[in-house]
């Protein structure tokens, strides 16, 4: 056996040459089986001297459409239904050859004789075919049966779709050198396929019969190959798998194998964003687009999670210019080795690359002159609620004045909209950079309603506010998977805390969609589905690794963060939503202001940038925004201040 394993390892570098000569012999011995079995096994001198005589050519005949139809090409132990075509059509084609050789003989030369009998070429094709797929099925089969020996255990393996795809990686886990994998089952919701076979494996009903199988297999692992699966029934296959300890992976996209084929590499345990991933959305792209084609376009923070993807979202329209700008050089430096691999040279040309600080009035004002944009997407900001909450300053000086320098350009040189992305912690702030989004939110609301007043003005300000992305710097998700690479502990600050999760592409596409589709002044609310609680991500991602809570790994809880809120929320108290013609994107009905008043106010809390007096700083904001409530933060004292304040006016207007 141990002789068999070793012509295995080294069958793939016999010469293609080799295998040729091989068939050829097989060839051979095909047709003299034919010539044997059509004189029923009496051979006389004339019939032998004729079988020497006429094998040359049938051999030349066969070697050419060998040669045509690559039959040696295919590693025989990896034998596929391709070889068994290619088999096919070689044998076929031979013997239409010499059918037509030997009509052309019989016509020409000796009337009423063939040089080779038409009965003896339908055996010997029927023969040579089946010879052929034979062996290399014979080889095939040894070959599971040798590299399945001495490696211990079974690994139970089950696949969801029994479409070609299904078929396809249960080949390639047969294949797969190294492991000891049995697929055991099917499933399919396709119920005209369910208690059939597909290659000898039966096709189940997931819902019913997963549970059953697992009791009788010991189910180690579920490959998910279903390409037309939604999400939502994907989510809940994964669900019910890591319920009863079974390992899921799923198959790339077609569009992803490698030149066509899959590749076992390929095959990948599935992500906790698997859990999380809703849908595609159905954007209207030819309306976006007609918006967007041939228009000079700016992103700031374009070198963060979302600018990027919103360039990234922008190349697939016919733009005239892209202006990423961000004041992270090292982040731009990857944002543009990304375009340069993705993109040809040609559509390359049409991005600029931009490292400036948006709080640079001059800097950005020469921005504008030079490549006058016609659209903005304002992604710029600071987002990390504990380092703006040591940092109030910094928070106001790009999060507001950052928002006012381009929200002032956008205006002074005619852009056509202005698309401005918060956040839900704007909604009821309970930390600094909350309070931060939403009093840039305010202004930019409160800008749109006085320009409405001047009708030479042309730009329009959207506001789009949504909740967390996946896989965003500073999101759980990294912070998760990184610790469970370490070993643990998780670190889960309460047991409550939950949040709303978003793909960074689906918010991106939303974005633009809301941009489309905005007249200036509307706050965009997206639809992020249900809040998650953080616990159970952490619990899911935990059983996605493979390993066991309370055994392998551990969950510590670590208290609030400064400026952290259990809950987050999308709209606020006085605030409700009207539907749009997108079934995921809402107009917030939020209260105006005047902009006199709020520029004032802006303008002041700017002003104490220069003290770098935190507290001053932080009490201005909450009389901006008086929903401004401070939690578990060194600012908590000024809401009490401004409660007895409160009480003490209520005592003077009672008397």
């Amino acid at each position: 056996m141990k002789y068999l394993r070793l012509l295995f390892t080294i069958s793939s570098n016999i010469p293609r040459w080799l295998i040729f000569l091989f068939d050829l012999g097989i060839c051979s011995f095909s047709f003299v089986l034919s010539v044997i079995l059509r004189f029923s096994f009496r051979l006389d001198d004339n019939t032998f001297t004729s079988i020497i005589t006429v094998l040359p050519l049938v051999l030349l005949v066969k070697s050419v459409f060998m040669m045509y139809f690559r039959l040696y090409s295919g590693i025989i132990r990896h034998t596929s239904v391709q070889d068994g075509i290619r088999i096919l059509y070689t044998t076929f084609f031979s013997s239409v050859g010499l059918f037509i050789i030997s009509l052309f003989y019989k016509s020409f030369f000796i009337s009423g004789f063939s040089i080779i009998p038409f009965s003896i070429i339908i055996l010997d094709f029927i023969i040579a075919t089946f010879l052929l797929g034979s062996f290399r099925i014979f080889i095939k089969l040894l070959y599971i049966k040798t590299s399945n020996q001495n490696k211990g255990e079974v690994v139970n393996y089950v696949i969801f779709g029994a479409g070609e795809a299904g078929i396809i990686t249960k080949r390639k886990l047969e294949q797969h050198r190294g492991s000891n994998i049995k697929v055991v089952a099917f499933f399919d919701d396709d119920t005209a396929m369910k208690n059939k076979s597909l290659e000898g494996i039966r096709i189940y009903d997931f819902d019913k019969d997963l549970e059953d199988l697992n009791a009788k297999y010991e189910i180690d692992n579920l490959i998910i190959s279903g390409i037309n699966l939604s999400k939502n029934r994907k989510q809940e296959i994964i669900d019910k798998c890591l319920n009863i300890n079974i390992s899921v992976q799923s198959v790339p996209p077609v569009e992803k194998w490698i030149n066509g084929e899959l590749s076992f590499n390929q095959i990948k345990t599935v992500k906790i964003e698997d859990l999380i991933e809703r849908d595609i959305i159905e954007l209207d792209v030819d309306a976006i687009g007609q918006q967007l084609n041939g228009k000079v376009v700016m992103v700031t923070g374009a070198a963060g999670s979302i600018g990027s993807e919103i360039v990234n979202q922008l190349c697939k329209f016919k733009i005239k210019k892209i202006i990423a700008v961000d004041s992270s050089e090292e982040s731009l430096y990857q944002l543009d080795a990304r375009i340069n691999e993705n993109l040809q040279n040609s559509n390359r040309k049409n991005i600029e690359i931009v490292v400036a600080d948006i709080t640079n009035l001059e800097r950005m004002k020469g921005l504008f002159e030079r490549f006058q944009p016609e659209m903005v997407y304002h992604a710029a900001a600071y987002k990390h609620v504990p380092l703006m909450e040591n940092n109030p300053s910094e928070a106001i000086k790009t999060n507001v004045r950052g928002t006012l320098t381009i929200a002032n350009l956008s205006v002074e040189f005619g852009v056509e909209k202005f698309v401005m992305v918060s956040t839900d912690k704007a909604v009821n702030p309970t930390n600094v950079m909350g309070a931060s989004k939403r009093i840039a939110e305010i202004y930019v609301q409160s800008l749109s309603n006085h320009l409405k007043q001047d009708k030479s003005n042309k730009t329009k300000f959207i506001t789009t506010r949504f909740g967390n992305v996946l896989g965003s710097s500073g999101s759980v998700i990294p912070r998760f998977r990184k610790q469970i690479e370490a070993g643990g502990p998780i670190t889960v600050t309460h047991p409550e805390i939950t949040r709303y999760f978003m793909t960074i592409p689906e918010a991106c596409q939303l974005v633009l969609e809301a941009g489309y589709m905005g007249n200036g002044g509307e706050i965009y609310v997206f639809d992020m589905g249900k809040s998650v609680k953080i616990i159970d991500l952490a619990k899911k991602m935990i059983r996605l690794s493979g390993l066991t809570l309370g055994k392998d790994i551990q969950i510590v809880y670590t208290g609030l963060r400064p400026g952290e809120k259990i809950y987050e929320e999308l709209l606020n108290d006085q605030e409700n939503t009207v539907p749009t013609h997108h079934s995921k994107i809402m107009i917030g009905k939020v209260r105006n202001y005047d902009f006199e008043a709020v520029k004032n106010s802006i303008d002041s809390l700017l002003d104490l940038y220069k003290t770098q007096n935190q507290t001053t700083i932080v009490a201005k904001m909450k009389e901006i925004v008086p929903e401004f409530v401070s939690k578990n933060s060194p600012y908590e004292h000024l809401d009490k201040k401004q409660e007895l304040s409160d009480i003490t006016v209520e005592k003077l207007l009672e008397k």
